[in-house]
């Protein structure tokens, strides 16, 4: 299987910033997992959505997987609490 490429929205780069840097290590290392396997275990769709989250620690990442293209669009990094609303 060809792997897939990354593509982050601009505002990912802003969620990232409020971020501890130690957390923001651990959040890239599971983005760069998902180039080899976009829907690991773990990872659920949302509902009403063409999304899919994955959890790392306190933090969920939400991405978008386009199979015909052969990439995974990150976007929105957030705290759990905060990153299922809209802005």
């Amino acid at each position: 299987m060809a792997g897939y490429r990354l593509a982050f929205r601009q505002s990912v780069a802003k969620d990232l910033r409020a971020i501890p840097k130690g957390d923001v290590n651990r959040i890239l290392k599971r983005i760069e997992g998902l180039v080899d396997e976009p829907r690991p275990q773990g990872c659920e769709k949302l509902s009403g959505q063409e999304r899919y989250r994955v959890r790392q620690g306190v933090y969920r990442i939400l991405y978008e997987i386009r199979d015909r293209e052969l990439l995974i669009l990150v976007v929105k990094v957030g705290h759990r609490g905060k990153v299922y609303r809209e802005r």
